[in-house]
């Protein structure tokens, strides 16, 4: 075959020799009727390609709903291809005509060579064996390769549409097949690399002129879902690639033993370490009422749940990594699942794929509105939700009807942080003689308190017998530790008796502590006049607004409507004016505003102190249905 394939090129070469008189040009001018020859397999590797970036995006989304299942996403994609007629395979293809192709050369150039005429000495000199000049063909070789890899970086419809990663694997691979070539095939076939590399650059410029990848590709839609799967990529971990992740095999085998357990009825999610209060008065009832074995996921590897199953063997905890919950989620087989996560199925936790029939349950890590502050449709993937009040309530079915949402199950449960805070309260021991303590805790949200009104509010307090402490919320922390650096550093001169910036954010000591509490938008504040039955003053910032269109469900948000029923709302211009005064009528007349703020809390929440009780017989309730239903159609 090679043989033939030697007889055939000769056919070609012979001619343009005779026409050129010298073997360089009659090389260059022999790729060229190559490359013509093989312009039907270019521009059929051509649409290929653009069918590929055409699928592309739904390969993305394939990759982000099967995260981690490598299996499934397999399967999927296989059966994409076969519906779109893409061929993985053909992009080899030229590659495989041009090794070929050069085989064929060889008893060409040796051919050539053996002819003894002038100057054709150099075409078979082999750089690995003859050494001297012919070196000059490795570098050459190598060069154009990157050459073309450049410009296919820019040019080529699916190569452009790479991660740098990639581009840089494939440029690579290619620069050192060239080089390798270049190295251990005789100069005149290296030349044919070099002119066959330079040359592809030309043809693949005419394919985008004959099959114009623009008027078929949607990259708009391309770099959005290739920008969705990346940021679920860059999920989790920040351990550099050079160092073992110290707690891989810890989560491998939670991970493994989560699904190793069958028959699981019920599972928590836990982002954090602090969310286990939020469930801790529905667990605490299971675990009291029943026997079932509480399966509890959190993303923290330090989350107290590890400690607290230390003396409750029916808590079994896992530490996953929110990348790999990502796949837990889609694989989770249980009867109730429950978390305190927005936005399910939304962005990257699914619903089960595997077990269709999942009670997914929303148990709310706040007692505000679910309108103005929760982004549109976070909640509108959840089956039930245990609503803290009649006003959460209200605003849900608001929504559903709407947005023409399906309606889900609501139930009036109460809030168990609430009444957990209100026992922590009422069995503190009193300070009598304490100084007036004035809690400043704002939400993080651009123009908050400590970054657009701080020293007004601060500086008519100073001096006034008063200690202020400052606890920041722990995003703003995270997203502005520079700024609040800088604050504490503003203020370094006034005593921490005067003026305390919080450290710890580990226990409420410092909400229960105080006789005031000062916030914008923050949550906090219903946490804190609702538990201690003191007052707040709402500086009003620019509303922290998740929903733009919250004014369509017809309702006036909590958030609003409760400043004025358990505080007093100022504006930030009038801060220094009016606060100081504020401050003094309200600690002249706590006793008012204890009544006051007790009838607002009296109708505000469900169940008041049997939150968590209520929130564990609705769960005990939901799984016993399922396996009645079970032994029904057993």
């Amino acid at each position: 075959m090679l043989q033939a394939l030697a007889d055939l090129f000769s056919l070609v070469l012979d001619p343009i020799y005779g026409l050129t008189g010298n073997w360089w040009i009659t090389i260059l001018v022999f790729t060229l009727v190559i490359k013509v020859v093989l312009l039907p397999l270019s521009f059929w590797v051509q649409t290929n390609s653009i069918r590929m970036v055409q699928i592309m995006p739904q390969v993305n989304r394939l990759k982000v709903r099967y995260f981690g299942d490598s299996e499934t996403i397999g399967e999927e994609q296989t059966k994409l291809y076969k519906e779109n007629h893409y061929h993985p395979l053909l992009s080899l293809i030229p590659l495989a005509v041009q090794v070929l192709i050069l085989f064929g050369l060889v008893d060409v150039i040796r051919g050539i060579t053996n002819s003894g005429q002038p100057g054709t000495e150099f075409l078979g000199l082999v750089p690995a064996e003859d050494g001297g000049l012919a070196w000059i063909m490795p570098p050459l070789a190598g060069l154009s390769a990157l050459l073309l890899g450049l410009a296919q970086n820019h040019i080529n419809p699916l190569q452009r549409e790479q991660s740098r990663a990639e581009q840089f694997s494939t440029n690579g691979l290619s620069v050192a097949l060239s080089l390798v070539l270049g190295v251990f095939v005789a100069a005149g076939m290296a030349f044919y690399w070099i002119c066959s590399n330079i040359t592809a650059i030309g043809v693949q410029l005419i394919c985008n002129v004959v099959v114009n990848p623009e008027k078929r590709i949607d990259r708009a839609e391309v770099a959005e879902t290739r920008e969705e799967l990346e940021a679920l990529q860059n999920l989790g971990d920040k351990t550099p690639w050079y160092k073992p992740n110290p707690l891989a095999r810890r989560e491998k085998r939670d991970y493994k033993r989560f699904f190793n357990i069958v028959g699981k009825h019920i599972v928590f999610y836990s982002e954090g370490s602090g969310f286990y209060k939020y469930f801790q008065g529905a667990i605490e009832y299971l675990l009291d009422r029943s026997d079932l074995i509480i399966h509890y996921v959190t993303n923290d590897p330090d989350d107290q749940i590890f400690t607290i199953a230390e003396d409750n063997p029916r808590i079994f905890p896992y530490f996953v990594s929110e990348k790999r919950a990502i796949t837990l989620f889609m694989k989770l087989e249980a009867d109730v699942m429950v978390s305190t996560l927005p936005d399910l199925d939304n962005y990257y936790m699914k619903r089960s794929y595997v077990k269709k029939d999942v009670e997914y349950v929303y148990m709310f890590h706040h007692t505000t509105s679910v309108t103005m502050i929760s982004p549109e449709g976070c909640y509108d993937h959840y089956d039930t939700m245990l609503c803290a009040g009649p006003h959460q309530m209200a605003e849900l079915r608001a929504i559903e009807d709407c947005r023409h949402t399906p309606k889900k199950n609501l139930v009036a449960c109460g809030y168990d942080l609430i009444d957990q805070e209100i026992r922590d309260y009422e069995a503190r021991p009193r300070e009598d003689n304490a100084r007036p303590t004035i809690l400043i805790a704002p939400s993080w949200q651009e123009d908050n308190i400590l970054d657009s009104c701080f020293d007004d509010l601060v500086e008519p307090l100073l001096g006034k017998g008063y200690r202020i402490i400052v606890r920041p919320h722990p995003e703003y922390l995270k997203r502005f530790r520079p700024r609040w650096d800088a604050l504490k550093q503003r203020y370094s001169h006034v005593s921490e008796e005067e003026l305390f910036f919080e450290r710890d954010f580990s226990t409420n000591d410092s909400i229960l502590a105080s006789d005031i509490l000062v916030t914008d938008w923050s949550s906090i504040s219903s946490e804190f006049c609702f538990t201690t039955l003191k007052p707040v003053i709402f500086v009003d910032t620019p509303a922290k607004v998740n929903n733009p269109n919250w004014r369509d469900y017809g309702l006036d948000a909590t958030d609003l409507t409760l400043r004025n029923e358990v505080g007093v709302a100022i504006e930030p211009t009038e801060l220094r004016a009016r606060v100081g005064e504020v401050v003094s009528e309200m600690l002249s007349s706590m006793d008012e505003w204890k009544g006051r703020i007790e009838a607002v809390r009296e109708h505000f929440f469900y169940n008041l102190g049997r939150g968590g009780e209520v929130a564990g017989e609705y769960l005990l309730e939901a799984i016993m249905e399922r396996q009645a239903e079970r032994d029904a159609a057993a």
